[in-house]
């Protein structure tokens, strides 16, 4: 049965999105907020530690444990969970979603997604999402802004609530 004709039978439109979120901030919230508008039904995939390290070559400031209570607590998403260590596209396989959200910086894994989702026979759409002032909400200048803060330096964080490890 063709996925169009599920939905009409009651079936959500399902969006994916993947990301890090290490420090949880505005750019975030604004990423996932756009990602649910895309469908009916979100999913986030939270990078694993392991995974953070082999693209950003660091430490995530905080473990995937406390990134994803800290997703799920803003409540955007429906469902939020850990990706996987060894297989990638588990998650694709799983719950091949109707839609995969990207944010304007995401390219690592991206590069072939299509091609990934023409073999695994999957109609996936993909979406690449409009950024939130970058210059002030991306985890890394966030968490170069607390490092500063930490060794007493000034840190100016424009931002009414950005949320760190709380």
């Amino acid at each position: 049965m063709e996925k169009d004709q599920k939905r009409n039978n009651g079936e959500k439109k399902l969006v994916m999105a993947f990301g890090t979120f290490d420090f949880f901030h505005d750019g975030h919230h604004h990423f996932l907020s756009r990602a649910k508008e895309l469908g009916d039904f979100l999913i986030v995939v939270i990078a694993r530690d392991k995974t953070v390290r082999q693209i950003k070559g660091e430490e995530p400031a905080n473990n995937e444990r406390k990134r994803l209570n800290k997703v799920k607590s803003k409540g955007v998403a429906d469902k939020v969970i850990l990706g996987y260590h060894k297989d990638k596209h588990k998650v694709l396989r799983k719950y091949r979603p109707d839609i995969i959200a990207l944010g304007y910086d995401q390219y690592v894994f991206t590069q072939t997604l299509k091609k990934t989702l023409i073999d695994l026979k999957m109609d996936t759409q993909i979406h690449r999402l409009e950024a939130h002032f970058p210059q002030v909400y991306k985890s890394s200048l966030i968490r170069r802004q607390k490092e500063e803060d930490l060794n007493g330096e000034e840190a100016v964080i424009p931002s009414r609530e950005l949320n760190y490890n709380q």
